[in-house]
């Protein structure tokens, strides 16, 4: 079977959950026995999000080959079996770099360079890359931003053409959309619908599929209108309702709405049912489990939920693995640089300081991974979590007054984490730093070779900055455990406390390599360690 392709756009609002809706469309075609492929257009400038501020943009996914990622790559990952690559990735800030490092080069021959169709033909050559190197039955393209939004034009133009090239019969546009309900008339409304659809309809594109975000169900009366006016048949006006626990939901909502049928009978495919039972019972887990945890998520952009998107999906799988919630407590780590911190963390059964960049509550980072080593609490660090409980244990178990990393100060007295060797020459901030899968070798008999079970593993990372071994010894003599590094002995990935019930921390960030029904071991072990230290 030559591949089919399924573009989804959205409409009216952005925030519809385009990313979710076409990663839940991918597990259920892989329920039916399709391999299938993801793709993430978009229309901002920036090369990828790697220097865009979390607030902003959300978390950055890194991918295996170190791209840096929007966070619905994410999405794609957990959702399916596909192991994602920078080709599954491309903004228009690439295109247009694409595009003009070529005109630099003479290759269009003098011609005068514009969007189409230099442009879009770029953006067709991205798409078709996918499925040079991924092969698969259905590749899923979704193109961020919102239909109307000017820069997301040469998108849409180039999936018109893109229509003509492969055939209609192998396409099917799934348009993403909100049916607001006006609480002073008691009513959803489609006219936002309509007009999106309309929007669509100028560039030249006709979805098939309407996916409706709304908080109330459709009623026939509504599906009817939205059919008519909108030029969709009926049975594929699906309804996408907020889900009550979690977004893991979506895949078994979206396959009673018969989605995955609608699409494929519109592609042309025959396949057998979508077979979801294991989906079934990660879900039932999630949503029903048999005893609850509380753990603190100290973090410096805990105000946006999809900055830590990824560790907190992860605390989801790890604990549906053990048939057990999460109750998070997220802190602000500003908030804990002035105050005790036994107020704010005395209930929690585990403490997890994520990554992050800059000197802004690093400070609270560091007292809330004194009170988990002192109080004997399971902790977990990632990345910048590494980074401050070296300096902490520096500070406070080895004397070292004044240990900092060169990131915050840039001349400490002791400078327990420092710049790589090959950063100091880097200027640039863009895909610069030490960034993808790497290996690490774990040593025999500490918590993390029991936790991995395993001598090597390989992680992905995304940092500038390294422990200092110049400090190594003294630290170790005090109880410092450095449990993984580099195979060659020269970058610490590692750490954990001799003396302590739980305390692990890795430089790098096991969170992009957690799934529903396959919990990364970090965090499984972190949870369950959670689950036997109690409140």
């Amino acid at each position: 079977m030559s591949t089919k392709f399924i573009f989804v756009t959205g409409g009216v609002v952005s925030s519809l959950g385009k990313g979710l809706a076409a990663a839940s469309l991918g597990t259920l075609l892989e329920c039916r026995g399709l391999k299938v492929g993801l793709q993430k257009l978009d229309p901002y400038l920036n090369v990828d999000p790697g220097t865009m501020n979390p607030f902003q943009h959300g978390e950055v996914y890194v991918l295996n080959d170190g791209a840096e990622t929007d966070l619905d790559l994410g999405h794609y990952e957990r959702f399916t079996h596909t192991v994602l690559s920078r080709s599954n990735s491309t903004s228009s800030g690439q295109v247009y770099e694409t595009v003009l490092a070529r005109e630099r080069r003479g290759d269009y021959l003098g011609k005068t360079v514009q969007v189409i169709p230099h442009v879009t033909d770029e953006i067709k050559a991205r798409i078709r890359k996918v499925v040079a190197e991924q092969p698969c039955d259905i590749l899923i393209s979704e193109i961020g931003g919102t239909t109307g939004d000017i820069e997301g034009l040469p998108f849409l133009e180039a999936i018109r053409q893109f229509v003509l090239e492969v055939g209609p019969q192998n396409v099917v546009i799934v348009h993403v959309t909100l049916v607001p309900y006006i609480r002073a008339a008691g009513e959803l409304k489609t006219k936002p619908s309509q007009q999106s659809i309309a929007k669509l309809r100028e560039i030249g594109l006709h979805p098939q599929v309407l996916i409706c975000r709304t908080e109330l169900p459709l009623g026939d009366d509504v599906r009817q209108k939205l059919s008519v006016f909108c030029n969709v048949p009926l049975d594929a006006v699906i309804e996408a309702r907020d889900v009550d626990h979690s977004i893991y939901e979506m895949p078994l909502m979206l396959k009673r709405e018969k989605l995955d049928e609608t699409v494929c009978r519109l592609l042309q495919i025959q396949t057998k049912p979508a077979d979801t039972t294991d989906w079934s019972r990660f879900v039932e887990r999630v949503v029903k489990p048999k005893k609850r945890v509380k753990i603190a998520v100290v973090g410096k952009y805990i105000e946006l939920q999809d900055a830590y998107k990824s560790i907190y999906e992860s605390l989801t799988h790890a604990a549906a693995s053990l048939d057990c919630g999460t109750d998070l407590l997220l802190v602000d780590a500003e908030e804990l640089e002035e105050k005790d911190p036994a107020p704010v963390l005395r209930d929690v059964a585990g403490i997890l300081v994520p990554g992050g960049f800059g000197d802004r509550g690093v400070e609270g980072k560091i007292r809330a991974t004194q009170y988990a080593r002192e109080q004997h609490v399971p902790f977990l660090g990632l990345c910048l979590g590494m980074q401050v409980a070296s300096i902490e244990f520096a500070r406070n178990v080895c004397g070292l007054a004044g240990a900092n990393s060169t990131e915050f100060d840039p001349h400490p007295p002791y400078a327990i984490i420092d710049l790589l060797e090959t950063q100091k020459e880097i200027t640039g901030k863009g895909a610069s730093m030490r960034l993808g899968t790497w290996p690490t070798k774990i040593q025999a008999g500490t918590l993390a070779h029991a936790v991995y079970q395993s001598s090597e593993i390989t992680e992905r990372h995304r940092h500038r900055y390294e422990f200092n071994q110049k400090y190594r010894q003294q630290m170790e003599d005090n109880g410092f455990v450095i449990s993984g590094t580099s195979p060659d002995g020269t970058l610490v990935e590692l750490i954990e406390l001799r003396d302590h019930p739980w305390f692990l921390a890795c430089q790098y960030h096991p969170e992009f390599q957690s799934k529903p029904n396959s919990p990364h071991p970090l965090f499984k072990g972190f949870v369950g360690a959670c689950l036997a230290h109690g409140i």
